[in-house]
């Protein structure tokens, strides 16, 4: 039925009309100008610290060190409503330097700036720890995580869906840390029969062990699975260059922080001269590294990690910068629980820049002290569409632990 443009305009009027009234009936419902009302006045009344450790089936090892359990701080902040969120700091020294007693010591400081303040200015909030971020990021993390976390529950949405909502489900890799080739291979196998159809593994040590390595991963993958690799600082320049050059034909799909992290101009040099694109990981902590790396046209892409860059909020800020330079990214993680995990999970899943994942800490975990939070079936991890992240921390386990 064609209209014309006068009876056009008419029905948009009405439209217009019929919305604004239902909005204005929706919000005139007591309940609802309550809850705005609650929300607006909102103060953080509690928070609570706790030892949060996680035993290892096995040490994880890379090329710059070695961790033999995940040694974490889980903290749950409470408000005067009720409302309550919950976020998990995991230090690992060899890369943010930071250690559990240290976090713990910066989250002690934390709790007195936050005390009475609206947790949902988390840029107020963020902004107000301030430099307390540089030497314990971790720790600022988690307060970032259960702020966010309490977003999305005073919303009444999953968080990805507020910061971004791109994506509900997307694949991840695992990661085999450094051994012999041969069990390194035997390792793959295992994640391959797990149904994972990307695979990372770690280098850096000696090239020519580290080639072995490579070659015997991809004759046990086959052709077809994604290969990952990083060397976490642990190659000269020379050498990266000449251990990449020689493993372009094993179809790798990049190679993570091949040099020391504050040598922008070697990982140029690398980035310039290898076969194999190259990830910034180490070198990339907050939003200024993620601006330096793209000025000195460093690398290919961004691995962002929350411990690292201090939460969510500058994770996204990464990302943002990222996307205005055409650099694609990918988010990681270091020995977080499912309840770091689902976190990230909910980053990625909110950005359509960040295209890969890396969000596998709790494989080695000897227990998962989560509730609900990220599914992970066959290598594709499935967010949770409760409201805020989406998870809780097991009572019985919680109560082991030493509260601060």
């Amino acid at each position: 039925m064609k209209i014309s443009r006068q009876q056009f305009l008419k029905f948009l009027g009405l439209g217009v009309g019929a919305a604004a009234m239902a909005d204005k009936l929706a919000w005139a419902s007591p309940r609802l100008a309550a809850a705005r009302e609650q929300a607006r006045q909102m103060k953080i009344k509690k928070v609570e610290i706790f030892s949060f450790d996680v035993p290892l089936v096995e040490p994880f090892r890379i090329s710059i060190g070695t961790m033999y359990a995940a040694n974490d701080v889980l903290v749950r902040i409470t408000t005067d409503s009720g409302f309550y969120g919950i976020g998990e700091a995991c230090p690992f020294p060899p890369i943010t330097g930071e250690t559990q007693d240290s976090n713990i010591a910066a989250a002690r400081a934390i709790r007195e700036i936050l005390l009475d303040k609206d947790p949902l200015n988390i840029e107020g909030l963020i902004d107000g720890i301030g430099n307390i971020v540089h030497a314990n990021p971790s720790a600022v993390a988690a307060f970032d995580m259960a702020l966010y976390d309490l977003l999305g529950k005073v919303a009444g949405l999953p968080l990805y869906k507020l910061l971004g909502g791109y994506r509900s489900s997307f694949e991840t890799d695992l990661t085999s840390g450094l051994n012999t080739p041969e069990k390194m291979a035997a390792s793959v196998k295992e994640s391959l029969a797990l149904g994972y159809r990307q695979i990372k593994i770690k280098v850096g040590e000696d090239p020519d062990l580290d080639l072995r390595r490579v070659q015997a991963v991809r004759q046990a993958i086959g052709p077809e699975v994604k290969l990952r690799i990083d060397a976490n600082q642990g190659w000269s320049v020379s050498q990266a260059i000449s251990a990449l050059k020689r493993m372009e034909p094993y179809q790798i799909e990049f190679c993570e922080q091949p040099v020391k992290d504050s040598d922008i101009y070697g990982l140029r040099q690398v980035r310039t001269q290898s076969p194999v694109p190259i990830m910034a990981d180490e070198s990339l902590f907050g939003p200024a590294d993620a601006v330096k790396l793209i000025k000195e046209e460093a690398c290919d892409y961004f691995n962002i990690k929350l411990m690292k860059a201090g939460g969510i909020l500058n994770s996204l800020k990464i990302a943002h910068v990222a996307a205005a330079a055409n650099i694609k990214c990918m988010v990681g993680c270091m020995l977080e629980t499912r309840l770091g995990l689902t976190a990230a999970a909910h980053l990625v899943a909110s950005q359509k820049n960040i295209v890969f994942a890396d969000l596998d800490g709790n494989s080695e975990h000897k227990v998962d002290p989560i509730i609900d939070g990220i599914r992970v079936d066959r290598g594709t991890i499935y967010l949770p569409e409760k409201p805020g992240l989406g998870c809780e921390v097991d009572p019985a386990f919680l109560k082991k632990m030493k509260h601060y």
